[in-house]
């Protein structure tokens, strides 16, 4: 089949280079020329692991192109999918569909015969009607039928949940409409997904319900990690006793400085508005957002602890940047407000992270960018893990002894047992342990 994705960043690139995987014939568009001349050239914008190369095949046996051109792409396509940014509107937090609603407009005048319009893109419950009336408006004759299909991807692991996914949500009532998307996911059929059909308005609010429920559980963690500081307990034990209730499963309660990037942070915050707006208010969601936003800044309490009560004019090393391992993402990431709040407080940081480096240099003018763990711990009075790349869960010890102004390290992770720290003549101050 013809696909075209307009958006060609995360979700975006993914899908499109996945459907290409399939057999499809895609074409990503981006008003972005540089972005696409570079991915024309072979180069990918972000970091996800292995779509260097699932680009680069796809491409290269002509399944997979790119272009500017929203109108060239979409003649003829059997199915557009749109999946650019909706991040916060600044001012009041509601999710900014400015860019959804200008993609429809442009591709509604390229529409040729019946065409389905898949919004990928995470969108407040009702915004599939306003780009469907948005597509009518533009173009009164057009056959087409607007559907949500929410995507469901971790970074880090994007390609795998794309091929082998837990479900897909397909929003329509329209028959051709499902008929025609069950068609572009047949490839799937050997791993048997199940394809989940609803109406649109509860496939757009099946997105930002499962982000909220994630991020309550990595808040509620959180919360009771505190109290196992407070009362001896250890919060890993809490974890794993609650985790084996199938009711509750074992995923999302590790405690640690908070989440970030570019999906729980803006979806939990639209989709309180959301819930403002309809007069039916979330307030389990609105303490998770609350609750979050203070505890990225809150661990640097900790770190400034384990340096005896004071960081200025101490060295501090940060391993980590991105929000989490295997991306480079930057957005909404604990290190920041960490950072921050550490700079504050007087401290002279110095960071490390195998991939986020660039993106973060912006946000982080005051810090030294070092070529490794070892050189970050050079002269540090801590060294806090920020993020849990695997390369950061066997440190050298002994080098970090000799290169270390005081040997404390302070594990926002988790990645280690205190105990062994301790045993290395290290201090070590985890989360929600004694």
């Amino acid at each position: 089949m013809r696909l075209t994705v307009i958006g060609a960043g995360y979700v975006g690139l993914v899908s499109g280079a996945c459907f290409a995987d399939f057999g499809h014939t895609v074409t990503c568009v981006d008003h972005d020329a540089d972005k696409i001349a570079a991915l024309r050239a072979g180069e990918i914008p972000i970091f996800e692991p292995g779509l260097d190369d699932l680009v680069a095949n796809n491409t290269r046996q002509g399944r997979l192109t790119f272009t500017t051109e929203i109108a060239e792409a979409v003649r003829g396509a059997e199915a557009v999918f749109i999946a650019v940014g909706t991040p916060s509107r600044r001012g009041d937090g509601h999710a900014d569909l400015s860019y959804v609603y200008a993609a429809a407009r442009e591709a509604a005048g390229a529409l040729e015969g019946f065409t389905v319009i898949a919004t990928k893109s995470t969108v407040p419950v009702g915004a599939g009607d306003e780009v469907e009336r948005i597509v009518r408006e533009t173009n009164p004759q057009a056959d087409f039928a607007v559907v949500s299909n929410p995507e469901f991807l971790r970074e880090g692991s994007a390609i795998n949940d794309f091929k082998r996914p837990d479900r897909i949500v397909i929003g329509s009532s329209d028959a051709r409409a499902r008929a025609l998307m069950t068609e572009i996911y047949r490839p799937l059929n050997l791993n048997k997904p199940p394809l989940f059909f609803v109406d649109r308005r509860t496939s757009e609010l099946i997105k930002y319900a499962a982000n909220a429920f994630l991020a309550t559980k990595i808040t509620f963690i959180n919360e009771i990690a505190d109290l196992c500081e407070r009362v001896g307990a250890d919060v890993q034990d809490v974890a794993r006793g609650i985790g084996m209730d199938n009711r509750i499963g074992a995923k999302f309660l590790h405690a640690g400085p908070g989440y970030g990037g570019s999906c729980f942070p803006k979806d939990t915050l639209a989709l309180v508005k959301t819930g403002q707006d309809a007069d039916a208010p979330l307030r389990i969601v609105e303490a998770v957002v609350a609750v979050n936003d203070l505890r990225k800044r809150a661990m640097a309490k900790k770190v400034i602890a384990a340096c005896s009560g004071s960081v200025r004019g101490k060295t501090v090393g940060l391993l980590g940047l991105a929000f989490k391992p295997n991306t480079d993402d930057i957005r909404d990431a604990p290190s920041l407000a960490l950072a921050l709040a550490l700079t504050d407080a007087g401290a002279q940081l110095r960071v490390y992270d195998p991939e986020a480096m660039e993106p973060a240099r912006a946000h982080l003018p005051e810090a030294t960018f070092c070529q490794n763990p070892y050189e970050c711990a050079a002269g540090a009075q801590a060294l806090v893990i920020v993020t849990e790349w695997d390369m950061f869960r066997a440190l050298d010890f002994p080098r970090l002894s000799q290169v270390m102004a005081a040997k404390t390290l302070v594990d926002l992770r988790n990645v280690y047992s205190g105990e062994d720290v301790r045993r290395r003549g290290f201090a070590y101050y985890g989360v929600g342990v004694a």
